[in-house]
């Protein structure tokens, strides 16, 4: 007979999620700083931040169109960097795929770094019931996406109030870096970074952040390229 750990787990994830707000905090400030000075008001700030829930690509959006580019291309821009959710989706699918419909789609839209990296590494490692996963990944993102909400109001609220010499900025690398560098496990994810990274680079003169989907269209098709490879050399 199994018994109910969801509530012990949901409170896990609140508990395990919290550190993150360290990073992610100064994060949703300088969104909320950078879409004012852009030109957005606080309306228009707080309604991308809870439809998009993605700092990094609503950040790019937001200088794009700061910039003065096409809508399209902010959108495009956005998309490329997002295109790690899809990634994100596919890792987690074969944990949560018999779940509820109504809990996926709702966990659809929580699934931000944060919390992927967390629930992965816990259904990895331990056995869970669909209730017990999903519990610890709310826990997750209510520990999360609150602060982000809140604190993207409160950079729109201050904007030109914070002193533009406080380093924000480095928030996002830390973030990123902390994330990503315990996912590159194997050759096929550290050639993705690697091709995505050198093509980022290598394409930066490209007008509109292009670049940024030129690195990661690379990057996706080498880590690809790379599993089709060695799947066929094993076989």
């Amino acid at each position: 007979m199994t018994t109910d750990r969801s509530g012990p787990l949901f409170r896990r994830g609140l508990r395990d999620g919290m550190p993150f707000n360290l990073a992610s905090i100064p994060f949703s400030l300088l969104f909320g700083v950078v879409a004012v000075e852009a030109g957005f008001d606080i309306a228009q700030v707080m309604g991308m931040s809870f439809i998009v829930i993605a700092g990094a690509s609503s950040l790019t959006a937001i200088q794009l169109l700061g910039e003065g580019a096409p809508a399209f291309m902010a959108v495009l821009a956005g998309a490329a960097v997002n295109l790690r959710m899809a990634m994100y989706s596919a890792s987690l699918a074969p944990h949560i795929a018999g779940g509820p419909l109504p809990w996926r789609l709702v966990g659809a839209y929580f699934l931000v770094d944060h919390v992927y990296a967390m629930a992965l590494r816990d259904y990895e490692a331990h056995e869970r019931t669909m209730q017990e996963k999903f519990a610890y990944f709310f826990g997750l993102a209510l520990a999360v996406c609150p602060f982000w909400y809140l604190f993207c109001w409160v950079g729109a609220v201050l904007g030109a109030a914070i002193p533009p010499d406080w380093p924000l900025d480095f928030a996002g690398a830390i973030m990123f870096t902390s994330l990503c560098a315990p996912m590159i496990r194997d050759r096929a994810t550290a050639l993705a970074a690697a091709v995505a990274a050198s093509g980022a680079l290598l394409a930066s003169a490209l007008p509109f952040s292009l670049g940024l989907v030129v690195g990661a269209a690379l990057g996706m098709a080498a880590g690809a390229l790379y599993e089709i490879r060695r799947e066929r050399r094993d076989a």
